[in-house]
């Protein structure tokens, strides 16, 4: 991917400098960016207390520059797997966030499914909704555990991008099975997180247990043309996103399998 064509993300970045830009200025963003990078390279521990956005600086910090990576990794993966088509009628995303990574898989799709979103913090939650109805698409977001929430079966998607890893293991075991048995149930699934192993060790078993369940274990690396806010931030942080990357696992839809001709239609209704 070498530029962002779609205009509606465009005009959702230039949205979220307005909003958050409006009370802080740029090199405080950036500054709280900078404490932001380092809770989550160096003190991960802390990040289940919810201390990631404690703070308005922090949030505008992450809304700014994790909301549009997530966004734009989530739409490349979506794009690779074919995971729009079909178009599932409502997608749940666990540990939503701002809503970006949901947003992506949505527009991909038409702006046609429905969005659930679940996040513990009550100011995602409140991001999420903001996220959705500027890029004018339909949901609903409510404070909640990952692990806990309502999952559907066939004719839905489940959405966890950038959010198991943030899970202790109690939660990220139970959250696997019920991952496995949304997918069992004609669900599709897709599971994002960045290619740094230090930041999901635990990987290798996910793998190997969607594996085990039809579905099919990747890693991307793709090029992005970042607005330049996020330029700057992403080298206030020590880092470089020109070239991005995740992994991801996926368990397609009722209807569809990876066979050794690619894909094909294993038949059947989705039911909703």
């Amino acid at each position: 991917m070498s530029k962002v064509h779609i205009p509606t993300f465009e005009a959702w970045f230039a949205a979220l400098e307005a909003r958050h830009l409006a009370e802080r200025t740029f090199p405080e963003v950036r500054r709280a960016l900078q404490a932001l990078s380092s809770l989550y390279v160096q003190r991960r521990r802390r990040l289940g207390s919810g201390t990631a956005l404690d703070g308005a600086g922090k949030r505008a910090a992450f809304a700014l520059y994790y909301g549009p990576l997530h966004f734009l990794a989530a739409r490349e993966v979506v794009r690779r797997l074919q995971a729009a088509s079909p178009t599932p009628a409502r997608i749940v995303d666990l540990g939503c966030g701002t809503g970006a990574a949901g947003a992506a898989w949505a527009l991909a799709a038409g702006s046609r499914p429905r969005l659930l979103g679940v996040d513990r913090n009550a100011w995602a939650i409140r991001e999420a909704l903001w996220t959705w109805r500027v890029l004018g698409l339909r949901g609903r977001a409510v404070q909640g555990s990952a692990e806990r929430a309502p999952l559907p079966g066939a004719g839905g998607a489940v959405l966890a991008a950038f959010t198991v890893n943030e899970l202790d293991d109690r939660g990220r075991g139970s959250l696997l099975g019920r991952l496995l048995d949304a997918g069992r149930r004609g669900a599709a699934v897709l599971v994002i997180e960045p290619l740094a192993k230090r930041v999901s060790p635990w990987w290798g078993e996910w793998s190997a247990a969607f594996s085990a369940a039809g579905g099919r274990d990747d890693e991307w690396r793709f090029r992005a043309d970042l607005p330049e806010r996020v330029r700057l931030l992403d080298r206030a942080a020590g880092l470089d996103h020109s070239e991005m990357g995740a992994r991801s696992v996926w368990i397609a839809p009722a209807h569809r399998v990876y066979g050794a001709r690619g894909l094909q239609d294993r038949g059947g209704d989705c039911q909703k």
